[in-house]
Formats: C-alpha cells, sequence, structure tokens
C-alpha cells in the first residue's frame, strides 16, 4: 500500500508521455508541494514501475540539472530505457536537456 502523498506524485508522472522528462523539482511542484526528495523516495518505492511492467515511469525522472541520477535497478538500467524512447545521453548527462522537458 502507498501513501496519499505517493499516489499523487505517481498519478501526476503518469502525465509525462514517452520521449519526455521531468525533474523531481518540478514532479514536486506539479503536485503543490516543495518535498523534492520525498518525491525521489517515492520514485525508489514505486511499486508501478514502469521497467517492470507497470505504468508509472519513474525513469523519465531526473535531476534539475540534467543529469540522470539514480535508479532503483541501476542507473545503467535507467540510461537503456531513456535512450529507447529517443532521449540522447552523454556521461551520464541528457544533452539538449530544455528540449525533452515536460511542462506540467
Amino acid at each position: 500500500m502507498t501513501s496519499p502523498f505517493y499516489n499523487k506524485v505517481y498519478s501526476a508522472l503518469r502525465k509525462v508521455p514517452r520521449g519526455k522528462l521531468t525533474t523531481y523539482r518540478n514532479l514536486a511542484h506539479s503536485i503543490k508541494s516543495k518535498a523534492y526528495r520525498a518525491v525521489g523516495t517515492a520514485m525508489n518505492k514505486n511499486p508501478y514501475s514502469f521497467a517492470d511492467g507497470g505504468d508509472v515511469p519513474c525513469h523519465r525522472v531526473v535531476n534539475s540539472n540534467g543529469k540522470v541520477g539514480k535508479f532503483a535497478s541501476g542507473t545503467e538500467n535507467k540510461i537503456n530505457l531513456l535512450k529507447r524512447e529517443g532521449i540522447p545521453i552523454k556521461d551520464g548527462k541528457i544533452e539538449r536537456f530544455e528540449e525533452f522537458l515536460y511542462k506540467f
């Protein structure tokens, strides 16, 4: 069972389409929160992981500086998922970062 906060985070993240990204900060702001780190924890605890066949694409959440960031099943897996969606990554950082940001 997930918390009401986590459910809000997952619901908002489901809106981010394939080939787009958001940041922990933007995702928090989309649910009227400043709890960026709690969003990161929600991503780590995601029981609906897209990578595991679920519908919450936590791999689409990256750091505000354009770095890919961590991933529960490994950063390399996150990079592979993002690349499959057409997002260019070099040295652990999103190329043309602003171009791929989703606006809530």
